[in-house]
């Protein structure tokens, strides 16, 4: 949040002790942006453009996603849809999703031929197709995968994981940094004018100082999905009893199959097993009679329905609505109709329960559009201390060098803010090995260049 210099009055009168820690936590804070800022710049536009994924999806495809309100015509059946949507699209529908409102049009997932997944959206009113997709293939799907880096493979979504943990550090030494010291200016106002470093300085601190606590909660309401530590405590908390927390009725026949594997699914159910249909003579209820009943146990709107592919498969009906409360996963025995499982938020453990509501809220999601706005002003105040931080370091950097801070005069300083960085490295594997990576560079280049006066 600051980079301020040691030559401001009443500084000279601060212990040799105070200067010293004071420049190590200036070094690490410097550390940390030159590894974050970059990372954070991306991740807040492609994160405040998600945010609003919705109302963007509604107009740029328009003509897919919505469809005319015809009040008092019955909806077609589910199953006459899928087959309009076989007609345009052959292959074998796999999903089957419920217009989450009168103007929303119905979506049916077909598996090609090739193996390729596409999404056929079909008006509920007339049957008729409206055109199709590949699965996944909106643009927000693309935001998405942008935001998360999966377009760039593991080592860039490992590095997004490094960065989250790096941002609490920042935050942590920001803070302190931009603690008031006897100054009278750049608290909480800005002085000067985008001409002076001191501008710039006084907004990277002000912008600091509004923005820093909601950077640690995206921090860390966005690790349950990062690569190392998402997926370690995913395996800890719901690994064991097929996934599901205690209390839900497991004693069934379960498959190898993963709800995860089966398409988009929440946090705390990654790890959840499909259950099996038991083998019958009668014929399967049918997709119509599978929708219906999930109508009738009162699923949100919007829920989507995977369609059995095997005689032992089951109706999966799961809907994500923006308020976590309303999160729940019906498996359906293909024959006869009834629940197998019927999982709600509810049923989720303290931990997943905590962990659902802080994604929901990342997502902007939880409180509606005011969710939406306080973070879109985050995502904004976090561009502002990208620039600002590149413009001060600019700024002060002397010629021919990167310009780090200064060294503190006794290097014992280093080890309260080494047992933090120790703690914070326990906690998040990926970004402690990165800390000490940082460490060993750090000594390194030291020792490999001249010794110079502080």
């Amino acid at each position: 949040m600051s980079d301020l210099t040691l030559d401001r009055p009443g500084r000279a009168a601060r212990s040799g002790s105070s200067i010293d820690l004071y420049r190590a936590v200036w070094r690490w804070h410097f550390y940390a942006g030159l590894f974050v800022l970059p990372f954070l710049a991306t991740l807040s536009i492609t994160g405040g453009l998600y945010l609003f994924r919705d109302e963007i999806e509604a107009v740029v495809h328009a003509d897919l996603k919505r469809v005319a309100v015809q009040d008092g015509v019955p909806l077609a059946k589910p199953s006459a849809m899928a087959d309009a949507a076989l007609a345009a699209q052959p292959g074998t529908a796999v999903k089957f999703t419920d217009p989450i409102d009168p103007g929303a049009s119905a979506e049916v997932t077909v598996r090609t031929a090739t193996g390729e997944r596409r999404a056929v959206y079909v008006d509920p009113y007339d049957g008729q197709v409206l055109g199709s997709l590949p699965d996944r293939g909106t643009i927000m799907w693309t935001i998405r995968e942008l935001h998360s880096l999966k377009f760039f493979g593991t080592f860039a979504r490992a590095a997004v994981e490094i960065a989250a943990g790096w941002s609490i550090l920042l935050v942590a030494t920001g803070i302190y940094l931009w603690w008031p010291r006897g100054q009278t200016g750049g608290v909480v106002t800005v002085r000067g004018t985008p001409a002076r470093r001191v501008f710039w300085r006084d907004a990277h601190a002000v912008t600091g100082l509004f923005v820093g606590g909601f950077l640690v909660f995206l921090a860390v309401t966005g690790m349950p999905w990062s690569q190392v530590w998402g997926g370690q405590v995913n395996q800890w908390a719901n690994g064991s009893n097929f996934g599901y927390p205690a209390g839900v009725r497991t004693d069934i026949p379960m498959s190898s199959r993963t709800l995860s594997g089966e398409g988009p699914t929440s946090w705390s159910m990654q790890q959840a097993q499909m259950p099996t249909s038991a083998p019958s003579a009668r014929a399967p209820v049918g997709l119509d009679a599978a929708v219906a009943r999930f109508d009738q146990l009162g699923l949100h709107r919007g829920y989507a329905v995977n369609i059995p592919a095997t005689p032992t498969g089951v109706y999966t009906g799961s809907v994500y609505p923006d308020e976590v409360a309303g999160q729940r996963v019906v498996h359906l025995d293909q024959y006869t109709g009834e629940p197998l499982l019927d999982m709600r938020y509810a049923d989720y453990g303290p931990l997943g329960r905590a962990l659902e509501w802080g994604i929901s809220v990342h997502l902007g999601q939880q409180f509606g559009l005011a969710n939406q706005i306080v973070l879109l002003l985050v995502c904004i105040g976090n561009v502002v201390l990208a620039i600002s931080a590149g413009v001060m370091w600019w700024k002060r950097r002397p010629g021919r060098s990167m310009g780090v801070p200064p060294l503190p005069k006794d290097p014992r300083v280093f080890r309260g803010l080494l047992a933090l960085l120790a703690v914070g490295g326990v906690l998040f594997p990926l970004v402690g090995a990165s800390l000490l990576t940082m460490l060993l560079l750090d000594v390194v280049a030291r020792r490999l260049r001249p010794r110079m006066a502080p």
